[in-house]
């Protein structure tokens, strides 16, 4: 098992940066949007009320930081679980526990994962990559003999997540591992450009609204 940190080549960390800073500006009546209709929802709905974001403790390259999402579960429903790990998407495959623009709006097009272009800006995670999981998952996945997650860049998206529903999920994990190795072997120029790919399917799997389904 390779315990090797994989490179974060100066290529991708420049159009990481470049191109979230670009997506902000680019979807930010999407933004608009959303507060909007998450404004709307707690005002009408005292159930839906509460903090605009949520925050989850996951891990990127061995480090852990705080993934920003916007909330789409009701507050009582994040109450419950105080005090474990915050792992939301386990409660959001109940769409009792969501609140209206969570179920209507957020969740059907991930407009719940914009917030995470901030992370890319922060340096917490790349545009592309293994999606970031909480630390219980990792050790667990360490301990089952891949330790990738705690060596490479975590990501907005990545191979994986543009595959939904076209490959099982028990693949996720080589596409993963595919990615990383191009990572290790290819030329920053490549790398970006791969990247580039992933993240106009990325767009096209957003427009077809092939979020959670209920």
């Amino acid at each position: 098992m390779d315990s090797q940190p994989v490179p974060y080549r100066p290529p991708k960390w420049l159009s990481d940066k470049v191109l979230a800073g670009a997506l902000l500006l680019l979807l930010a009546p999407v933004f608009a949007v959303v507060g909007a209709a998450m404004a709307l929802d707690m005002l009408l709905a005292r159930a839906d009320r509460g903090p605009w974001l949520y925050r989850e403790r996951r891990i990127s390259r061995g480090r852990a930081f705080d993934l920003l999402k916007f909330r789409v579960l009701r507050r009582n429903v994040l109450e419950r679980q105080s005090g474990a790990e915050a792992h939301a998407r386990l409660l959001e495959a109940d769409s009792g526990n969501l609140t209206w623009a969570g179920h209507r709006i957020l969740k059907p097009w991930y407009l719940d994962e914009l917030p995470q272009l901030f992370n890319v800006l922060r340096g917490d995670l790349s545009l592309v990559g293994p999606r970031p999981w909480p630390p219980s998952m990792v050790r667990d996945q360490v301990a089952a003999g891949n330790d990738y997650r705690n060596r490479v860049m975590a990501g907005w998206t990545g191979p994986a997540q543009v595959q939904k529903g076209i490959i099982e999920p028990a693949g996720y994990t080589e596409l993963d591992l595919a990615y990383v190795e191009a990572c290790q072997t290819w030329s920053g120029a490549r790398l970006v450009r791969y990247d580039l790919g992933i993240l106009w399917q990325t767009v096209r799997v957003l427009a077809r609204g092939e979020g959670l389904q209920y």
